[in-house]
């Protein structure tokens, strides 16, 4: 079996998916998407009997092994990292995002929460939970023991618990978004009161690229504090687009004619618990 050039539109999506949900980064995921094809199609056709099979393995081992080489480069990063957002639109076309739509665990929060599993952690749990391989496919894919994988599915699952109870249904979360907004913009402390957790936390991403809190933000008062300091500042032609962003509503914000940031949340029991703000250049859509 040899690889096709329909291979590559049929399989494309499925490796994209791999590679965003492993490494959080659009621009690398497209990357290592390529340098697979590239790799496979300079197989020999007897080498390759199962394509996705071997698709997926060369595609997992090549982040793997991305995630092990740069996590010096995580460390080092200015303040803290959110993952590069992927605006969605709904459309019928073929671009990955849409495959990458149908999956759950693609909220910012998910990803965030996969910064704190190891690379094999990170591996099991995509091709386990969201891809639904076999454990046996797995231990193929990874090259360990099937016994071994369960122990890291169990314990990534574990490590990532807290997130199971974040709420997945859009438009309900935007309903919470637009009130949120709107009682934020009447000062309405009561309705903030009922819409956002005291403890809330907001993650605000710049990559020492712009101004941002360097630090997560801890509770109500201090995150609304930073929250109205930046509308204070903004100019007069700010303004703002509720938009799919991995899968969930967020605030697309416009400044000076040009994309400023995007705010997601984690929603969970009808409050919003955390707010993550993209503010890193590099990381925006380029719309």
């Amino acid at each position: 079996m040899q690889i096709s050039n329909e291979d590559y539109q049929l399989f494309r999506p499925l490796l994209f998916t791999i590679g965003y949900r492993m490494l959080g980064s659009i621009g690398d995921a497209e990357d290592i998407v390529q340098e697979t094809f590239l790799k496979a199609y300079q197989m020999d056709e007897q080498e390759i009997n199962n394509m996705k099979a071997y698709l997926c393995k060369m595609m997992t081992n090549r982040c793997l092994d991305y995630l092990k080489s740069a996590r010096y480069k995580r460390e080092n990063y200015v303040g803290p990292w959110n993952p590069e957002p992927l605006l969605l639109e709904k459309s019928n076309d073929l671009d990955p995002a849409d495959v990458v739509l149908q999956a759950e665990g693609l909220s910012i929060a998910y990803l965030r929460m996969m910064e704190h599993l190891t690379p094999d952690e990170r591996a099991v749990l995509l091709l386990r939970e969201v891809l639904d391989f076999s454990y046996m496919e797995i231990a193929s894919m990874i090259e360990k023991n099937e016994d071994n994988c369960r122990k890291i599915y169990s314990r990534s699952k574990h490590k990532i618990a807290r997130i199971d109870s974040e709420s997945l249904n859009y438009e309900n979360n935007k309903s919470i978004i637009n009130r949120f907004i709107q009682a934020f913009e009447m000062k309405n402390t009561n309705v903030l009161l009922e819409l956002v957790s005291e403890n809330v936390t907001l993650y605000s991403d710049g990559g020492g690229k712009v101004n941002a809190a360097i630090r997560p933000i801890t509770s109500l008062p201090n995150v609304l504090a930073l929250l109205y300091g930046i509308v204070k500042k903004a100019p007069k032609d700010f303004y703002f687009e509720i938009r799919n962003v991995n899968g969930q509503p967020a605030m697309v914000n416009y400044m000076n004619g040009s994309l400023q940031s995007i705010i997601s949340f984690y929603i969970s029991d009808e409050k919003i618990k955390e707010v993550y703000i993209m503010m890193n250049p590099d990381k925006l859509p380029k719309l």
